[in-house]
């Protein structure tokens, strides 16, 4: 008899679950370390998920080891410095219930890499998110009297582009690694751009525990949201499905910011974070195959790799189509 929840969805929920969470912990330790600070210790969080990664076996994946190892470490020093951005934003006062749903729409970004680099097409589905994504954008973008762009968004367009090129480059490892070796080398590139980081900036003379406890569990939810999500896939959970649920993670982190955090939400943001969410559910979204479609039918935007796992960055990383944040 079948279990009242499959394997791939109870990982999937996990995946969606601790990336909700890891979106606001910046947040949550505020103002007592800067983004590269948050950066740096909550790589000690990301070590026991790179053990499991490291001790698991899998069959030998085709391709070029070299070129997929170094798109992955690219992808994941890319990835820090996005995280650096939007986890000093966070700790800076910005707010989690604004930022956690706009930073998402970073498959934007990626997409248009697709387009443009590798000559993929959007299908009508993704065409809407596109579209959508940009209409929440606008939403989001309270104009003030001292520019055009609200510093809330000038902040988070840059983890939108550095996301979006981090999976970019994910997609591109996993065509030549396994989706397991390829998380495993995205998130190793954690740890030598920490060090730099507290080679360049050293940490404050007194951290408190809550500090602590905070930042390492902000590295841990972040990789294991990457974990659960190749265990969904290795237990037949489908891209269609799989990969849009674990988007939806703003839809955790949102209640939390105004929760837990107090966060208020104007008419006009909520309209704008309803937007994106949307929109994140239709960037993601695999295009089911059809016999009827004709050979020569638009493509969809995301190839799925020979092992037929994705990539992702940031919370998306180990996706079949966008991959962490």
């Amino acid at each position: 008899m079948n279990p009242l929840m499959p394997a791939w969805l109870r990982w999937s929920v996990l995946a969606l679950l601790s990336w909700g969470v890891w979106s606001i912990m910046a947040k949550l330790i505020g103002s007592a370390l800067s983004g590269a600070q948050h950066q740096a210790l909550s790589t000690l969080g990301i070590l026991p998920i790179m053990l499991a990664l490291g001790v698991s076996k899998e069959g030998a994946a085709p391709g070029n080891c070299r070129s997929g190892l170094l798109y992955a470490l690219a992808a994941g020093t890319i990835s820090c410095l996005g995280n650096v951005v939007y986890y000093g934003a966070l700790s800076r006062g910005g707010k989690a219930a604004l930022l956690v749903p706009l930073t998402a729409l970073y498959p934007l970004t990626t997409i248009l890499l697709a387009m443009l680099l590798l000559k993929e097409r959007l299908d009508r589905v993704q065409l809407a998110g596109v579209l959508g994504s940009l209409i929440a954008i606008y939403l989001f973008n309270v104009q003030s009297e001292k520019g055009f762009l609200s510093r809330e968004l000038a902040l988070a367009l840059v983890p939108i582009v550095l996301w979006g090129v981090s999976a970019f480059l994910q997609k591109l490892s996993t065509n030549h690694l396994s989706g397991r070796r390829s998380t495993l080398w995205f998130l190793g590139a954690f740890i030598p751009f920490s060090a730099l980081i507290l080679a360049w900036e050293p940490l404050p003379e007194l951290i408190a525990s809550r500090t602590w406890l905070f930042v390492i569990a902000q590295g841990f939810f972040l990789a294991l949201g990457s974990l659960a999500m190749l265990a969904a896939f290795t237990h037949q959970g489908k891209a269609s499905i799989v990969t849009p649920l674990a988007a939806l993670y703003p839809v955790i982190g949102v209640p939390l910011a105004v929760g837990v955090l107090g966060e208020r939400v104007g008419p006009r943001e909520a309209v704008g974070i309803f937007l994106a969410l949307v929109s994140v559910a239709m960037l993601s979204r695999e295009t089911p195959a059809r016999d009827l479609v004709p050979a020569n039918a638009v493509k969809q935007i995301t190839r799925l790799p020979k092992d037929g796992v994705g990539f992702g960055n940031g919370p998306c990383c180990a996706r079949k189509q966008f991959g962490s944040r």
